[in-house]
């Protein structure tokens, strides 16, 4: 994941300065590539219930933004003045940044931020790219963000190996708690 990450970065930096439609199909094959990835991150783990969360989140994040795309009626940006009922009235929310989002999101609750960081700077790009091209305004972007917040929330579990030890501490007002335990 780190490589991918790395390696989409590295594309945007060699290219230089790029037009906006480079930029916006590099942030739409990103936008791709993260679920599959992400995917691939859980087959590797053979952790098949976070592939089935995987699975969930994304669904319910893209098919929620593309919904709301269509019940919402958004100008976009490069479409002024919009005239009703045409493909340049769908703007709100960015299905492509929700599909980005979702598993940056699932990668992040499942497996933490060293999958998270990464996860979230693509995500973040395709964010950027789409608002770069004007397809998008931002609050369309930080949108669909906050439906893969809320999805990934409601259904996406902390990933524990099938057996081993482990331990946690937590802090209250009561005072500080450690625990150890052993999962068989």
């Amino acid at each position: 994941m780190k490589r991918f990450v790395g390696a989409a970065l590295a594309i945007v930096v060699i290219a230089g300065p790029a037009s906006a439609k480079t930029t916006e199909k590099l942030g739409t094959g990103i936008a791709i590539a993260l679920p599959v990835v992400a995917g691939g991150i859980t087959l590797l783990k053979e952790d098949y219930t976070g592939t089935a969360q995987l699975a969930v989140t994304t669904v319910l994040t893209v098919g929620t933004a593309y919904g709301l795309k269509h019940l919402i009626k958004e100008c976009r940006p490069f479409a002024t003045p919009c005239t009703k009922g045409g493909p340049n009235w769908n703007s709100f929310p960015s299905d492509t940044s929700a599909l980005a989002f979702a598993p940056a999101e699932f990668l992040r609750e499942r497996y933490g931020w060293s999958y998270g960081i990464p996860a979230y700077a693509a995500a973040g790009f395709v964010g950027w790219s789409r608002v770069d091209a004007e397809k998008h305004h931002w609050y369309d972007v930080a949108a669909s963000f906050g439906i893969s917040l809320l999805y990934n929330e409601l259904i996406t579990t902390r990933y524990h190996k099938p057996y081993g030890v482990y331990s946690d501490i937590q802090a209250d007002s009561n005072g500080v708690y450690a625990s150890l335990n052993y999962k068989f």
